[in-house]
């Protein structure tokens, strides 16, 4: 069978996969909120935030299929792959989870997941 170095490197791996595995599951359970803070202009590009208001502008990118939504003179990037789960229009108020990124020397946020958006549409009752 094993020795007991082996015996305790073993039990020490499990020990350490069963700490890593219960340590995702609850960070996972929390979500972003936790560890994100409003949007500022002072944010600092990579800041965690959160953000939200009145959509006043959506542009379609001329290729990618990315989307910027313009809220509070405040621009959101939004990826192809989080626009293809989502129906934005003018006017509907949105609340989104993002990172602080600076593009052509303008401060953003990009959105990394559909679960990143939420959305109240101005044709809900």
């Amino acid at each position: 069978m094993f020795e007991r170095q082996e015996r305790v490197a073993i039990i020490l791996l499990v020990a350490v996969a069963v700490a890593v595995t219960a340590t995702h599951l609850i960070l996972s359970g929390l979500g972003k909120q936790p560890f994100s803070r409003p949007y500022t202009d002072n944010s600092s590009d990579g800041d965690l935030v959160f953000f939200e208001g009145e959509i006043d502008q959506i542009i379609l990118t001329k290729s990618g299929g990315h989307m910027i939504v313009t809220v509070k003179n405040t621009s959101v990037f939004l990826p192809a792959q989080v626009v293809q789960d989502i129906t934005l229009q003018k006017g509907d108020r949105i609340f989104v989870y993002g990172t602080v990124q600076t593009y052509q020397g303008k401060k953003e946020i990009v959105i990394s997941d559909p679960g990143d958006v939420r959305v109240s549409s101005v044709n809900s009752p």
